[in-house]
């Protein structure tokens, strides 16, 4: 079984959210389809972003806004160049655990760096590649604060405060609204999935918000016998 045509499709969220799992729970049943995906995360899907996302993440380092924002810049060019766009020209889907929209949360709203500077340096990133859909997931911040303590040891990126997190997170509430879309369409489709409840539950919300675009592979008919 195949797609028409390669998708982009990325996950995005706060700290904690379940966009990881969410992912996984998706390109488990793509594999069960057949359906051909490649499942890539940001920083990181090259040998250049792997070592990105260790210097990004690695706790107590100091790297100044500008510095992070161009490391994450750095890692999506690779990326897209070397995994995303391949991927697409094969009819694949693509599943992207994070993409610019982070970088609009982190960067933008979270360390305050200029709007219209990131917008440009990110379109030279990607070389103006849209993504298909973002699914942004939501969730109460204390119920994110449970999960992303059990994760272990905060990251360079968890560990930057509450005032920081709390501003990412109206950043990701502002970028489902229609009318920040609108003025954004570098960003394609952005919408909300209820990310509260167990994880059939929250996987149930995503296939549904897939689906309502592409029945197939997503919908009822796309999945397999046994799970009708």
């Amino acid at each position: 079984m195949s797609t028409a045509r390669g998708r982009l499709i990325v996950f995005e969220a706060p700290e904690g959210a379940g966009k990881t799992t969410q992912l996984r729970r998706l390109a488990e049943r793509l594999g069960r389809q057949g359906v051909p995906f490649t499942a890539v995360r940001e920083p990181g899907g090259t040998l250049l972003g792997d070592e990105i996302r260790r210097i990004l993440l690695e706790p107590g380092r100091d790297l100044s806004p500008r510095a992070e924002a161009l490391l994450f810049m750095a890692s999506r060019a690779e990326l897209v160049g070397k995994v995303i766009r391949p991927a697409l020209a094969r009819g694949k889907i693509v599943l992207a655990d994070r993409f610019f929209l982070s970088t609009y949360a982190y960067q933008v709203h979270g360390r305050g760096l200029p709007f219209e500077e990131i917008r440009t340096a990110n379109a030279l990133a990607t070389g103006g590649l849209v993504p298909d859909l973002t699914l942004v997931l939501s969730l109460r911040a204390a119920v994110r604060d449970v999960r992303t303590a059990a994760r272990g040891g905060p990251d360079r990126i968890e560990d930057a405060g509450e005032d920081f997190h709390a501003r990412v997170e109206a950043a990701f509430a502002r970028f489902v609204a229609p009318d920040w879309q609108r003025a954004h369409p570098e960003c394609g489709p952005v919408v909300e999935v209820d990310g509260d409840g167990d994880e059939a539950a929250v996987g149930a919300r995503v296939l549904a918000a897939l689906a309502e675009r592409w029945p197939d592979p997503f919908g009822a008919a796309g999945m397999p016998a046994a799970e009708r």
